[in-house]
């Protein structure tokens, strides 16, 4: 038997009474529990009478070992009984403890209060794209532009768009300093890759010329000891190349491969679609943000600070994730941001309380609309989810428990209900 009842925002408490045949089995099982370790001369181990045993035992270790042995079983009952859902580990206090009964109280964490406004009312837009010819140009001269071969000049100046294999060496007030020297090296003359002047001032030297050039190392620069600094680089130019783009033909085209693109109006088409393809799921991405945005708006919610500290954990598991197959760990990430871990959390904050805040006023939305998901659902998305990653769906499903799942297109569902 138990009561519920809600303390404060996202906080509840159940009230457990034991008594009967269970309190009366698990007083008895503790005691015999107890009674194994009890020492009597004369006794084997664990083998007195009863009558002799209690006088060695503390009877109120026998009801708290009760009590516990019962607690988690009430526990779960009460939660199933109400209908309720724990957002963190509830607290525990015995308020009477007799041989007749024994009364818990458990402070519960559970989901907090959600207002939701008028949903029905939100507008989602995707806007209409299309696209220009020139876009289409633009897009086949950059692909030529990556096709390009890198020629030789065997006389001439360095002009913008050429790759200078260089030799150089940085100094500040004519100390060299640490990894500011490189030898043949490779830059590409505009790319930006160098500090801010470097590069156009390697424009119209020639090959085996030596220049010196001066440069001021930028406030934000990631090397303390050289932000803000004025340099001198000593610079030599060993080399000179100019890019040579391909000829636009048919020829070219069936080089790249590309399946049914055989001419040079097939590729213009083909990149049209893409390019198309690729505004239709940019606008799709900013409607569906958009949309979200004006959601958020209208759901008020208190947000725990234990689902807030939850979601933060999730967001720093997906970033450590996603570094570690870059080769970086989050520890190096910091270092180069110059971020402690706590400011790093701190980030994360807004972001965090913002899905929340979209969880709960798609879950609340989800009751009101009665959305539910189907074991058909459930097999179409471990079947699309084991084609996305190339893994069958019985893996998938070691991976993804179903109950998570579950929720998770549950709210999708009620995302696409109110978008329509």
């Amino acid at each position: 038997m138990s009561e519920y009842k809600k303390i404060e925002n996202a906080k509840a408490e159940l009230v457990c009474t034991l008594e009967g045949d269970s309190w009366e089995k698990a007083k008895d099982t503790a005691f015999k529990k107890l009674a194994r370790k009890v020492e009597i001369k004369g006794f084997r181990k664990g083998q007195a009478p009863k009558n002799l045993v209690e006088k060695y035992i503390n009877h109120n270790e026998v009801l708290i070992d009760a009590a516990e042995a019962l607690a988690q079983g009430a526990l779960d009952e009460a939660i199933k009984e109400h209908d309720l859902t724990l957002i963190d580990r509830p607290e525990l206090k015995i308020d009477e403890m007799t041989d007749e009964k024994c009364v818990l109280t458990f402070t519960c964490p559970v989901y907090p209060d959600v207002e939701v406004g008028d949903y029905k009312s939100l507008e989602y837009k995707v806007e209409e794209v299309k696209v220009e010819d020139k876009e289409v140009d633009d897009q086949i001269a950059d692909l030529l532009n990556r096709k390009a071969d890198l020629e030789l000049k065997e006389d001439g100046e360095v002009e913008d768009g050429d790759t200078a294999v260089i030799d150089y060496e940085g100094f500040l007030d004519d100390v060299a300093f640490e990894g500011g020297k490189d030898e043949n090296h490779d830059l590409v003359i505009g790319s930006g890759t160098f500090i801010p002047g470097f590069e156009e001032q390697l424009i119209g030297m020639k090959s085996e010329e030596t220049k010196d050039i001066f440069v001021t190392f930028p406030e934000d620069y990631h090397g303390k000891d050289l932000a803000g600094k004025e340099a001198k680089f000593t610079v030599t130019v060993h080399e000179i190349k100019k890019k040579v783009l391909p000829e636009l033909n048919d020829e070219f085209v069936k080089e790249l491969k590309y399946d049914d693109v055989n001419t040079v109006d097939d590729l213009k088409e083909y990149t049209r679609k893409n390019l198309l393809s690729r505004k239709e799921n940019d606008a799709q991405r900013k409607a569906d943000e958009e949309f979200m945005d004006k959601l958020a708006q209208i759901v008020t919610v208190e947000i725990p600070e234990v689902m807030t500290k939850s979601e933060i954990d999730n967001m720093v598991q997906n970033y450590e994730s996603n570094l570690m197959q870059q080769g970086l760990s989050l520890t190096q990430y910091l270092q180069f941001m110059n971020q402690t871990p706590e400011q790093f959390r701190d980030s994360l904050k807004e972001e965090a309380d913002k899905r929340i805040k979209l969880n709960l006023g798609l879950d609340t939305i989800a009751k009101a609309e009665g959305v539910n998901v189907e074991e058909a659902d459930l097999d179409a998305e471990y079947e699309r989810l084991a084609g996305m990653y190339g893994m069958p769906a019985e893996e998938i499903k070691k991976y993804v428990p179903a109950d998570t799942l579950k929720d998770d297109l549950r709210l999708q569902k009620a995302l696409e209900l109110i978008k329509k």
